[in-house]
């Protein structure tokens, strides 16, 4: 790979850093610190990853059973929703906590709450209770999915970097296709608490690897500063109430109905109130320096699209397989792992084409692919096959796994040790917010669509007059008389379409950002250059 020369005005060396001339404490060698294999290390950390890319999955087949159990249907959502929010508002705090105490409590304090949410989910008497555990849950995921990939990028040098990232991708492609088979197994043959109850063994086993073997470098005393309780609390209770406001806007309440209104108007001062602290605060959770530079800020921007470009395939593509395909649950499914399948590959293949071209050049040749791609989605010829989106989302995710993975390997090389946590955090902190938006976002477009679809005048006898009967109508397609269905499917095609034309504009924004925020050549620090 062509070295990245350094910026005009350098980073100042971070104390903390190992001296690039000398032996790294986390070196690549085939023993880690203190003489412990590293493979148990890695073992470890993609043992916690399978925690946090299964729990979706796996609780999403069993909420049938869940419901009929503790009943809560208007609610259920919130299994999701409030684990999502937990994620999200801690990423910043544990990025920078990280920072400051090190990954290893950090991880292991993560792995720990997560079990804990988990034996409690099993427990739980009714659906209140199990949200509220789901929550702690989400409080040690937040931990999981900010530590893990701080690590991977700490025991690997920049050219052994995205074989460690490939096989966390690889991971949650195989979490999104043994996910759902093993919920649904356990919800149909045992009892939906089992699916908790069945984390519990490889968290216990990661927790154990990760103290056993994991043996950070000694860290300079000096430098730890306090803990900023101020700014984490504010952090969280900002993110918490604005995030609310973005999962229950046009769902439990109209967008511009006093609810919404006063849940941002208090998510807006609640912002104000974190910047007046974090510019006071000592080691801020949120430092300034995460977008006064241009390489993160770009980074945070364009993974931030990322997410809200996410939520077309993931939400909407399994609706859009069995409403208008009418392809069954498990044949969605399939559809859909077509995607999961070439991201991974195309992540680990990714390496060839930086090292030639750059991390933003490579970056931006995936999602300026990717942007075709999703705008060739609404071009599918009618009727639809189905090999037709498999193949789009084929491509798909081969472009994703093309923009991802460069940006999140060469931002995490322009950083030292010391604040590699806060920059992996902040990076992964956007690309959360951005689904959360792009759920809000697209699912305002879809219902909009469906809307204006089905009040047509010459709408057919028997089609759905609101969107609670669209919903009625999709769990039971053969209800409706055939004239009625077709405007149906018509209408769910639409809504997709503009789904993924909304989708294919965030990917043109991303790539905008690269181009014109980022810079041409990442400023990777010497003691992480390929050699």
């Amino acid at each position: 790979m062509p070295a990245d020369p350094l910026p005009a005005d350098p980073l100042p060396a971070d104390p903390l850093s190992p001296d690039p001339l000398s032996p790294d404490p986390l070196s690549p060698d085939p023993r880690a610190a203190g003489g412990q294999p590293r493979t148990a290390v890695v073992a470890a950390l993609m043992l916690s990853m399978a925690l946090v890319a299964l729990e979706s999955s796996v609780v999403a087949t069993a909420v049938p059973q869940i419901v009929g159990d503790l009943g809560g249907f208007s609610v259920f959502s919130w299994l999701f929703a409030g684990y999502l929010l937990a994620v999200t508002v801690t990423l910043p705090v544990y990025g920078r906590l990280s920072d400051s105490l090190g990954r290893k409590p950090v991880l292991l304090f993560g792995i720990t709450v997560f079990l804990a949410g988990s034996l409690l989910c099993t427990a739980a008497w009714n659906m209140a209770a199990l949200i509220a555990f789901r929550i702690v849950q989400g409080l040690g995921g937040g931990a999981l999915q900010s530590t893990v990939q701080t690590l991977a990028a700490d025991l690997y040098p920049l050219r052994d970097r995205p074989r460690i990232q490939a096989r966390m991708s690889s991971v949650w492609a195989a979490s999104a296709l043994v996910g759902p088979v093993l919920g649904g197994l356990l919800a149909a043959h045992a009892d939906w608490r089992w699916i908790f109850l069945a984390t519990a063994p490889p968290a216990a086993l990661a927790l154990w690897l990760i103290h056993r073997h994991l043996v950070e470098p000694v860290r300079s005393p000096g430098r730890r500063g306090p803990v900023d309780r101020a700014g984490a609390l504010a952090v969280f209770a900002c993110g918490a109430v604005l995030l609310f406001a973005l999962v229950q806007g046009g769902v439990a309440w109209p967008w511009l109905s006093a609810p919404s209104l006063g849940l941002f108007a208090a998510g807006t001062a609640l912002a104000a109130a974190v910047v007046a602290i974090e510019r006071r605060a000592a080691e801020p959770i949120l430092p300034g320096w995460v977008w006064r530079r241009r390489t993160i800020a770009a980074v945070n921007l364009a993974l931030g699209a990322l997410g809200l470009l996410m939520v077309a395939p993931m939400v909407f593509v399994p609706t859009y397989a069995q409403a208008v395909l009418g392809l069954d649950a498990v044949t969605a499914g399939l559809v859909m792992s077509a995607m999961t399948l070439s991201w991974p590959l195309s992540a680990a293949l990714s390496q060839h084409v930086y090292r030639r071209i750059g991390f933003r050049d490579t970056a931006a040749l995936g999602i300026g692919l990717a942007a075709a791609v999703l705008l060739s989605f609404t071009l599918l010829p009618q009727p639809v096959r189905p090999w037709q989106p498999a193949l789009v989302l084929l491509l798909l995710g081969a472009a994703l796994g093309l923009f991802q993975l460069p940006l999140i390997i060469g931002v995490q090389s322009t950083v030292g040790w010391a604040e590699r946590g806060t920059t992996t955090a902040s990076v992964l902190f956007c690309r959360q917010v951005g689904q959360s938006l792009g759920a809000a976002l697209f699912g305002a477009v879809a219902n909009a669509t469906l809307g204006a679809r089905l009040a047509g005048a010459d709408a057919a006898p028997g089609v759905p007059g609101s969107l609670d009967e669209v919903s009625e109508a999709l769990a039971r397609p053969e209800l409706l008389p055939p004239a009625a269905a077709d405007r149906l499917r018509e209408a769910v095609a639409a809504a997709v379409d503009h789904v993924f034309l909304g989708a294919a504009a965030a990917a043109v924004a991303a790539l905008l950002v690269l181009l014109l925020v980022a810079p041409r050549r990442f400023p990777v620090l010497p003691d992480h250059r390929d050699a």
